[in-house]
């Protein structure tokens, strides 16, 4: 009794449904009929495949189901994909043609081939006395050709080089007049521009550059300490001492104020130079004297000034440097507690004799550094090798690699990721000028994994990173 009543309520929920197939079924009838009069040959059978696709879904669809069979609703589903792929792999009839195109000219049916002809590739006839045109294939370019024309891309706007150095000048010249008026019993030297931007090796913009502030020292007043004998163990700081206190007591250099357990302070010197730069200097003023808005940074550690003009905006950094004894040292101390620290200085040196080597040999050391270091620079995660470490690398390579001519530019180039990722691989990269300085000290261990992560895939193929 239970299942009657199941079969009838079947029924009952299929009834609509099945005279509506019926009359579906009646108006497929007639379109069959009549489709080769109306669609003619190919649009007929177009038709009565797609028909019968479609009654194959509809008559399963209401066809009742074997219930003890599982496999019944995963088969029928099957089926109607296939019955679906039918109808979208049947041929498209052909497009009724428009009015427009039949002003179009139509291809003439080709023509034998005369005695004395030949025929190019296009189908065209040519007389064979005449001469044949070959299409030139695709033309790949080597590593040389792409770091050639890569280098030409990196240099610097004119309007920046022009304008940046000459605006650094005038505020170069306002901090100048500042300092001799606000401390005039300081012997502060003259103040100087540097970095790479002046030496022809920066790339891309001229939106950084450096204020060097000389110190000026007493010889008979003051000594250097090396790092390595202190409690840092570090042979690139200097510590610089204040000498015979008993013939020459406190108050004979002026200087002396800054001392802190006898040793020159670096961070008592950086603090006092922040607070004149943030708060004693009138910067509206001298901005508006050179066409420009002038912003000391207040939350840096360095001595920083944000520069915005119409056409560039510049970040210029103050550094006090301290030149003894044929060290050049700079007031940045480590982060820490060790206060009195002064960080040796390679890079006049390091340009010096970059520009030295290629002068002696007519060579683009010079130009591999500017490609690298564009490379540094567009790559985040090359940042920290910008600089001098690829120039150590490059100084180091030119112990060995003898050939730097302008030819051999992409041996040199991927001779330099090599030995970038072999240093890498150590974590130790040796100063060129002190080999007990390791220039990845300051380098944290996952940077140095990062870094030689993308060094190392650039080896086989070094066009990635232009």
């Amino acid at each position: 009794m239970a299942a009657f009543w199941h079969q009838r309520g079947r029924r009952q929920e299929n009834g609509g449904l099945g005279s509506v197939i019926d009359g579906l079924g009646s108006v497929f009838d007639v379109l069959l009929a009549n489709a080769r009069l109306v669609l003619g040959v190919s649009g007929a059978a177009v038709l009565a495949i797609a028909t019968l696709a479609v009654k194959r879904l509809i008559d399963r669809a209401t066809s009742p189901r074997d219930e003890g069979d599982p496999k019944a609703e995963q088969k029928s589903l099957e089926e109607s994909w296939q019955d679906l792929a039918l109808i979208k792999t049947t041929p498209k009839p052909p497009k009724k043609q428009r009015r427009e195109d039949l002003s179009e000219p139509l291809l003439s049916p080709a023509r034998p081939l005369v005695p004395g002809e030949a025929r190019d590739p296009s189908g065209c006839s040519v007389p064979l006395g005449a001469p044949q045109v070959k299409s030139s294939p695709l033309r790949c370019l080597t590593l040389q050709e792409k770091l050639l024309s890569h280098s030409s891309q990196l240099a610097v706007p004119e309007i920046q080089m022009s304008l940046v150095p000459q605006l650094a000048r005038s505020i170069c010249t306002q901090l100048q007049n500042f300092l001799r008026s606000k401390f005039p019993e300081l012997p502060f030297g003259r103040l100087f521009l540097s970095g790479a931007l002046l030496d022809g090796l920066e790339v891309l913009a001229a939106d950084h550059i450096h204020l060097m502030l000389p110190v000026v020292l007493d010889a008979g007043l003051w000594s250097l300490i090396s790092g390595e004998d202190t409690v840092v163990r570090n042979p690139q700081y200097w510590m610089i001492k204040r000498i015979d206190l008993g013939y020459f007591p406190r108050g004979c250099s002026p200087w002396d104020r800054f001392i802190v357990g006898r040793y020159l302070s670096s961070s008592v010197l950086n603090e006092t130079l922040h607070k004149l730069l943030v708060a004693s200097i009138n910067w509206p003023a001298i901005g508006g004297l050179l066409g420009c808005a002038i912003h000391p940074v207040v939350a840096s550690r360095e001595l920083k000034l944000e520069v915005k003009h119409d056409q560039v905006e510049l970040s210029i950094t103050l550094f006090p440097v301290v030149e003894m004894e044929n060290k050049v040292l700079l007031a940045v101390p480590p982060e820490g507690l060790v206060e009195n620290l002064w960080l040796e200085s390679f890079y006049r040196a390091e340009v010096s004799r970059v520009k030295e080597l290629d002068a002696g040999d007519t060579g683009a050391r010079q130009l591999c550094l500017r490609i690298l270091n564009g490379v540094c620079r567009s790559q985040p995660s090359l940042h920290k090798l910008g600089g001098s470490p690829v120039t150590h690398v490059v100084l180091h390579l030119s112990d060995t690699a003898l050939d730097w001519a302008e030819e051999s530019l992409a041996d040199r180039f991927q001779q330099v990721l090599e030995e970038l990722v072999a240093y890498l691989e150590k974590g130790v990269l040796p100063s060129y000028f002190n080999p007990k300085i390791n220039l990845f000290s300051g380098l944290l261990e996952e940077e140095i994994d990062e870094m030689g992560f993308v060094l190392y895939r650039a080896m086989s193929e070094p066009e990635v990173l232009l």
